[in-house]
């Protein structure tokens, strides 16, 4: 505990020095409609802590975990069928990473407008930025077992079936992890997105009604709960990784 905590123990302080400057200089600024303190920033989320913690952050997290679970799905089993045939990853690779260049700014309005103010067209913009690191991370952990192994299980008899549950979904297992890491912050900003561009409730909708009232501390108390909401996701998927993948520990 005392070695976890001495460890953490410059983040902390660079994170409380980072806090510290920002509040001096947004108190010399005293433009509270531009750049808030985080003193103003925590008062807000207190003053508006019922339609934040009741209202929109549900609706923003259920988007977010509905988006994240497609995309888990998706991204593992085309994860797996790029592993299975050199041909399907020629076609599918280069498809995978079209999908990246879409820029989500300038696709998720067309979401809103084939599918309403909906829940399912802030689903898609976390689909489309999600789905990928997880694609080709778990991909990159497939191909990351070494070919002397899977020759070795060959002698040994084994099907490619056992050659996958064995040895290759073992292997790819903290790059699955890693993936979902990368996957949570990026599912919440693609949820956010959505909602900024178009919806009747959640972080990013509110965000946005209070830019237009010019409410400095009301614009970025919802983008704190979301940052605050992440880190924790990651952490609980930390656990999770620990608990499953001990052996990665012992190497």
């Amino acid at each position: 505990m005392k070695k976890n905590w001495k460890r953490k123990m410059p983040s902390w302080i660079f994170l409380l020095a980072l806090l510290l400057i920002w509040q001096v200089l947004a108190g010399r600024m005293d433009a509270a409609y531009i750049l808030p303190t985080p003193v103003q920033i925590l008062k807000k989320m207190w003053e508006l802590r019922e339609p934040l913690f009741y209202e929109h952050l549900p609706a923003t997290m259920s988007i977010t975990l509905i988006g994240l679970m497609i995309s888990i799905v998706l991204g593992v089993v085309l994860a797996i069928l790029m592993d299975m045939s050199e041909v399907i990853e020629e076609a599918l690779y280069p498809v995978v990473v079209v999908t990246q260049t879409i820029p989500t700014m300038a696709i998720a309005p067309l979401f809103v407008v084939w599918f309403g103010y909906g829940i399912w067209g802030k689903v898609l913009v976390t689909i489309l930025v999600t789905f990928f690191p997880i694609t080709i991370t778990v991909f990159d952990g497939f191909k990351s077992v070494k070919r002397e192994m899977i020759e070795l299980l060959i002698t040994y008899g084994a099907s490619k079936k056992d050659i996958f549950i064995k040895l290759k979904m073992p292997a790819a297992l903290p790059y699955f992890f890693s993936a979902i890491k990368m996957a949570v912050p990026l599912s919440i900003i693609g949820a956010a997105i959505g909602e900024w561009l178009g919806a009747q409730s959640g972080l990013g909708y509110f965000s946005r009604r209070m830019m237009t009232q010019l409410d400095g501390a009301g614009v970025f108390a919802p983008i704190v709960l979301l940052s605050v909401t992440a880190i924790l996701l990651v952490a609980v998927i930390t656990i999770a990784e620990k608990a499953l993948v001990r052996w990665r520990n012992e190497m």
